[in-house]
């Protein structure tokens, strides 16, 4: 697949439309001009949402009630559709061809792998960033988890809610099992679907780790948080006794405490967990081992590569790994990085477009270049 074209409005500070190359685009440019900004606009676009932010509305400039990002994609098959997310405050819109669609269909339309120091979290932070990682690659294979995962947000929205309003209201308290029921019914199903989800990507990525870029030694595990409590073959009555035996904890804590929200992946270095014994450079490197596991899954289900997003390649990745890492996307995805040093200008020259970043607006340098020749 390839992005075209991206045009914004009123997204943070940029300005204008970029066409792009098919293979290796640079962003380069001093600090603080908007190169960030324009790689999460290509992210906002394939995944409606940021990799900075959870908060929508921090992408809209400031004193503007709404922003946009547009572009044109070309998949393997070579239709090529326009895209557009746009964002009202809190909320967006997602359309493919100028008309609406729900996020388990505009999911299909383009995907986006990102190595950014945030992403880092995944081999660094907390459970969510991993889960994160997880959701983002089962959607990739299957869109309509995506509205599996919403709606599982949802449910666990709405029983939380019912369990706080039991701690300050008798009259719920009373009748709080019948309430739960509905929900968690639904939370039952919902959450087989995804624990099956996670698991089978776990597996897949496993596999391709066998044959890293890198040579390093890398796994990951699935951990449920169900795993000690029994079969994790019978998911669905797992899950539902536990419910039942821990509805008193959950009412105590105003809390779900039950579910696939709260499981991990157990990521390892030479059979190590790199979370607690990895250096530095050992994180860096398995997280763009397991980025490029992604692509590769994601080709093997697709015949088609995602593209792939690196923000401030330098401070992430040595001159030496940059240099394969690039050499390996190169004939499969298009590549988007950008850098605040020129010298990867005249390192790249022959097989990359470059794009220099200013006050948010992006000049491609050879058609600059071209335009001055015409005039001179």
């Amino acid at each position: 697949m390839f992005l075209n074209s991206i045009a914004t409005s009123e997204f943070r500070n940029l300005k204008g439309e970029i066409n792009w190359g098919r293979g290796l685009n640079i962003l380069f440019g001093n600090n603080g001009q908007g190169k960030t900004n324009w790689l999460e606009a290509i992210y906002l676009l394939a995944h409606a949402r940021s990799f900075r932010t959870s908060r929508f509305n921090e992408v809209i400039r400031f004193g503007e009630s709404c922003a946009a990002v547009q572009g044109t994609v070309t998949r393997g098959s070579g239709v090529e559709r326009h895209l557009e997310v746009s964002i009202h405050g809190n909320t967006k819109r997602t359309v493919v061809n100028g008309k609406r669609e729900p996020i388990s269909r505009y999911a299909a339309q383009l995907h986006a792998v990102c190595f950014t120091s945030d992403e880092l979290q995944v081999v660094r932070g907390g459970p969510e960033a991993r889960r994160s990682f997880l959701d983002r690659g089962v959607v990739s294979l299957h869109p309509p988890l995506a509205q599996t995962l919403s709606d599982y947000s949802k449910v666990i929205a709405q029983k939380r809610r019912l369990l706080r309003q039991s701690a300050e209201d008798q009259t719920i308290r009373a009748g709080l099992a019948d309430l739960l029921e509905p929900w968690n019914q639904q939370l039952i199903s919902l959450s087989a679907q995804i624990h099956r989800a996670r698991t089978d990507y776990v597996a897949l990525l496993n596999d391709t780790l066998e044959h890293s870029l890198f040579s390093d030694n890398i796994s990951i595990r699935y951990i449920s948080s169900l795993e000690s409590k029994g079969d994790l073959n019978d998911y669905e009555g797992l899950i539902s006794r536990h419910l039942r035996a821990r509805m008193q904890a959950e009412m105590f804590a105003g809390a779900c405490l039950v579910g696939p929200h709260r499981d991990d992946l157990n990521i390892l270095f030479g059979g190590r967990d790199l979370r607690s014994f990895g250096s530095s450079g050992q994180q860096r490197s398995a997280l763009i081992t397991l980025d490029l596991a992604a692509i590769s899954v994601y080709h093997s289900k697709h015949q088609d590569y995602p593209i792939f997003l690196i923000d401030d390649v330098d401070a992430e990745l040595d001159g030496n790994r940059i240099e394969r890492l690039l050499e390996y996307l190169e004939g499969r995805s298009q590549t988007f990085l950008t850098t605040s040093k020129r010298s990867h200008v005249d390192r790249f020259s022959q097989r990359a477009s470059f794009y220099e970043v200013s006050a948010g607006v992006a000049t491609n340098e050879r058609e600059t270049n071209a335009a001055v020749a015409a005039v001179i």
